[in-house]
């Protein structure tokens, strides 16, 4: 894909730019592990839970809000303002099409993703003694697919944005729905059947569960990953159609 290095670079340049992008996507999801990590009901035996703490299930759903921030507001705003300066329309007197531009940026989100859950893990397991995932490779693949699967609604929504504003607008409308099945207030094994039911046909609800599954050691479910396969390859698409490099 002709020029998809160049964006990707590009993009990750500016983006390490932006302080506020790093303070509430990487400093801010570990700076909530390590506060609400040392309340006592965190560190309680829940029997709602079969004995684990609150703490023990914390982290899918942590990873899940921090993917969400990214994805429904960083991605959509970064966007949604090169299209409000003008930006995008000089990148259509290039070569480059608008689908180069999108994966670029869910490359280079996904990047800053991956370190921040890298520093969960290491302050969840390292300092908290909350459990590894039993099945790592597995949690890989379900924390890249329910990644791609935000991201992608993020580029969807900046493809239909006119500004940043409206971008922003439509990005924090998705935002409360999404965490909340991503079991944000009530974590998923603690979640009522019926929401858990509905939870999985949601891109976050089946990314948290297929997650902390593996964190059981029993991560393959073909629902969830087809779910998000789902909605990673169907938001890109959409996305790619849509997108317009002038409003």
């Amino acid at each position: 894909m002709k020029g998809f290095g160049n964006f990707t670079v590009m993009e990750m340049k500016l983006l390490l730019r932006e302080p506020i992008v790093l303070l509430f996507g990487v400093a801010l999801p570990v700076v909530l592990l390590a506060v609400f990590g040392n309340l006592a009901m965190m560190k309680t035996p829940d029997p709602n839970l079969g004995g684990l703490r609150v703490l023990d299930v914390y982290l899918p759903p942590l990873i899940s809000v921090t993917i969400t921030m990214l994805g429904l507001s960083t991605i959509s705003a970064v966007l949604s303002n090169y299209r409000e300066r003008g930006i995008l329309k000089r990148l259509a007197t290039t070569p480059a099409k608008p689908l180069t531009l999108l994966l670029a940026e869910m490359v280079v989100h996904l990047v800053v993703m991956a370190v921040t859950v890298a520093l969960l893990l290491v302050v969840g397991i390292g300092l908290m003694d909350i459990p590894a995932p039993k099945d790592f490779a597995g949690f890989v693949v379900a924390f890249v697919l329910a990644a791609a699967s935000v991201f992608a609604i993020g580029l969807l929504v900046a493809a239909m944005a006119p500004n940043a504003r409206a971008g922003s607008g439509l990005g924090s409308i998705l935002f409360f729905p999404v965490v909340f099945f991503a079991g944000l207030w009530t974590p998923g094994p603690a979640m009522p059947e019926i929401l858990r039911q509905i939870a999985v046909f949601t891109p976050l609800g089946a990314g948290s569960q297929a997650m902390q599954a593996a964190w059981d050691g029993d991560w393959w479910q073909p629902l969830r990953l087809g779910v998000m396969v789902v909605y990673a390859v169907g938001g890109c698409l959409a996305a790619s159609k849509l997108f317009r490099w002038t409003s």
